[in-house]
């Protein structure tokens, strides 16, 4: 395969990064509700939708537009604090990328591939990209809130391709699956790799999931293997 493939696109969170909560205060600890109640909110389809296309790329108003959904009175400082602490702990998970996936990056890119990231993410979700390792070692993003469409829709990857000067055959898409992004890239004619390295999928979605792909791995460094099959 090395020889017919020139771009390896990845998605980035549940691939290369985890946004983990951290031990001592995160933004539903301001509220008093669950890191659970907190996701149902912070991931509500219309909020998401609204940010993570670029309707609404500033960071205040993005908090402001979830703990609305909240029945719960707060405060002009609790919304501060929720937004500083969700920017430091994306920061974190930014910049914190395991050494793994470096090294297999880096490893990719002295093969002569070129690198391509393609994230459904919001401004808050990647502000401090230029600060990460893995900044230097793509040679082009598609943040789907610059560009206004979001996984798996064509027009992303067709963006994609279009900067990386390339087609969907000679091109493989990484991925843990999520908003059907093997589907999207599978279709369009890339090869695809399911990855379970970060974040393994229940067994049902797992398997919805490993209908769009091509390969599926739980350990990053076999995708070198399967580039060199």
């Amino acid at each position: 395969m090395e020889n017919d493939i020139d771009v390896i696109f990845f998605d980035l969170f549940f691939t290369l990064i985890t946004p983990q909560y951290n031990d001592v205060r995160n933004e539903n600890d301001v509220l008093g509700i669950t890191k659970e109640e907190w996701e149902k909110y912070a991931e509500d389809n219309e909020l998401y939708l609204d940010r993570a296309t670029g309707r609404e790329k500033n960071p205040q108003k993005i908090i402001e537009s979830i703990v609305g959904k909240i029945d719960i009175k707060v405060s002009e400082g609790q919304k501060k604090e929720i937004l500083e602490l969700r920017k430091e702990r994306f920061k974190k998970s930014i910049i914190d990328v395991d050494i793994t996936i470096i090294d297999v990056l880096l490893d990719i890119k002295k093969k002569g591939k070129k690198l391509c990231l393609i994230s459904n993410a919001d401004i808050i979700d990647v502000m401090n990209w230029k600060e990460s390792p893995l900044n230097d070692l793509f040679d082009d993003t598609i943040f789907s809130y610059e560009v206004g469409y979001l996984k798996p829709q064509n027009e992303i990857y067709e963006i994609a391709l279009k900067k990386m000067n390339t087609i969907p055959q000679k091109c493989i898409f990484v991925g843990d699956g999520g908003s059907d992004e093997l589907k999207g890239a599978k279709e369009l004619g890339m090869k695809t790799i399911q990855t379970g390295c970060l974040l393994k999928k229940e067994t049902k979605e797992h398997n919805v999931i490993k209908n769009f792909a091509d390969y599926y791995i739980e350990d990053f460094k076999e995708i070198i293997n399967i580039i060199n099959s």
